[in-house]
């Protein structure tokens, strides 16, 4: 199993967009993937269709050793399943403040019932706390989405550090391996300054040795698109919401350089029935 977690501490950024839509896309490839919402907002599993009524088993039991990730678990596709949170999440970090080896949790519960998919990916909440060290200790690889605006890029350094020491001290294989440029406007000036200090950043040497050292900035640029704001609240992905639109287009080229495929010259459908007939 390939398992991936989405983080940014900044909000906004299109964390959750990316982790839901590059999800849905690679499952329509014929993979089985598995989203896993770690957020106490929730936006994945709405996203995805899924509201957790108050009283509902979500990831919330798994961390407090209530319910496995199998019990909690809600089909959101073919071939695509849903871990879903809730807002119950943010007494978390308190209530697991003085838990032996709270960081693991879901790394021991993932090990009973992670490899039956093909791909794992988190949502990771908007900060740095006791979820998202979960998250960091059961994955193998982070993506990185980053807004081209040059604050940003403020509190990266922070991010890498965080993921640094996690590798040092509890998941020596976790690495940075991707960085997805979001809510990117091609014909601004500002944009691709951006991208352009994004990519001196992580191809400079400095690097070298770091969990960021092979990181790669994709090629695949998530535009602006009014359709991939609308998508959530139908409770659906981009694909479902409009599989015609530039959000569409673009997730697409996403998942397929994320499946080593090369980037795509045929229409977002086309490429889907493709990849499934392979």
């Amino acid at each position: 199993m390939r398992s991936i977690a989405i983080l940014n501490q900044k909000g906004g950024v299109g964390k959750t967009t990316t982790a839901v839509n590059l999800a849905s896309a690679i499952a329509r490839m014929g993979h089985k993937v598995c989203v896993l919402d770690l957020d106490p907002q929730a936006h994945a599993s709405l996203h995805l269709g899924i509201g957790v009524a108050s009283g509902s088993e979500s990831i919330y039991q798994v961390l407090m050793g209530e319910a496995s990730l199998e019990d909690v678990r809600h089909e959101a596709g073919e071939n695509l399943w849903c871990i879903p949170a809730h807002l119950d999440l943010a007494a978390a970090e308190m209530e697991l403040a003085g838990e032996v080896g709270r960081e693991m949790i879901l790394r021991d519960a993932m090990e009973v019932h992670g490899e039956q998919y093909d791909y794992l990916i988190i949502d990771c909440p908007p900060s740095l706390g006791v979820l998202t060290l979960n998250a960091l200790a059961c994955v193998d690889e982070v993506f990185l989405p980053l807004q081209p605006h040059f604050l940003a890029l403020h509190g990266l350094s922070k991010l890498l550090r965080t993921v640094d020491i996690v590798s040092k001290r509890i998941n020596p294989g976790l690495k940075l391996s991707g960085v997805v440029l979001c809510l990117f406007e091609s014909g601004t000036r500002l944009a691709g300054e951006v991208a352009g200090d994004v990519h001196e950043f992580f191809g400079q040497g400095t690097s070298e040795g770091r969990t960021w050292s092979s990181a790669e900035v994709f090629q695949t640029r998530i535009r602006r698109n009014i359709r991939l704001a609308e998508a959530p609240s139908f409770g659906q992905s981009i694909f479902d919401y409009d599989p015609n639109s530039n959000g569409a287009e673009d997730y697409t080229n996403l998942a397929r350089e994320v499946l080593g495929l090369g980037l795509a010259s045929k229409s977002p459908e086309e490429t889907m029935a493709e990849s499934a007939a392979a």
